[in-house]
């Protein structure tokens, strides 16, 4: 089995997570629902600034401020994804396929195995992230302006005024600036 290495170094953190099969669940009144909860549930027990999100119907992007000598992420994501798909579950919600492996572990079909981290190095690179988040629903044909789509911290930063309500034209205007994992 491959050794999976994670950044263990510094304190903020871009994340793409994305659901089995590509499975367009987290959009939803019940996938919004529950990962609200299960957010919450473990910024209770293992704090971490949110300092950004972009729920996109099959995967999210998240930005991560976690406190000074903790860079445990994997463990509040481990928890995020278990209550998720517990509280899925409970709420009527279906799973996708189970294959063998996952059936001898246990798992679900809910979320993919792991996820795309990446550490943020400075501001600038703190700013390209945002920027990425915000601008994926564009990215994705889902609107045609940032500001047209709900579920992401775009709104909040707007109201804070750190951007403009017709911030992000095309995601052409971007070229290689946003590569990060879908």
């Amino acid at each position: 089995m491959s050794s999976y290495r994670r950044n263990r170094a510094g304190r903020v953190f871009f994340f793409t997570v994305v659901t089995h099969e590509r499975r367009p669940i987290l959009t939803t009144e019940l996938g919004r629902q529950t990962l609200r909860e299960a957010i919450g549930t473990v910024r209770r027990d293992r704090p971490f600034v949110l300092t950004a999100i972009v729920l996109l119907p099959d995967h999210l992007h998240a930005i991560w401020e976690l406190p000074p000598g903790d860079s445990d992420y994997s463990t509040r994501w481990r928890r995020i994804k278990s209550l998720f798909t517990k509280g899925w579950l409970a709420g009527g919600g279906e799973a996708g396929t189970v294959n063998r492996s996952r059936s001898k572990r246990e798992e679900q079909g809910i979320w993919q195995r792991r996820f795309f981290e990446h550490t943020c190095r400075d501001d600038e690179d703190l700013k390209r992230c945002l920027d990425y988040v915000h601008i994926n629903p564009v990215k994705h044909g889902l609107v045609t302006r940032v500001a047209d789509w709900p579920w992401s911290s775009f709104h909040r930063y707007v109201r804070l005024g750190e951007y403009d309500v017709d911030w992000g034209g095309s995601p052409e205007m971007y070229g290689d600036e946003f590569k990060y994992a879908e």
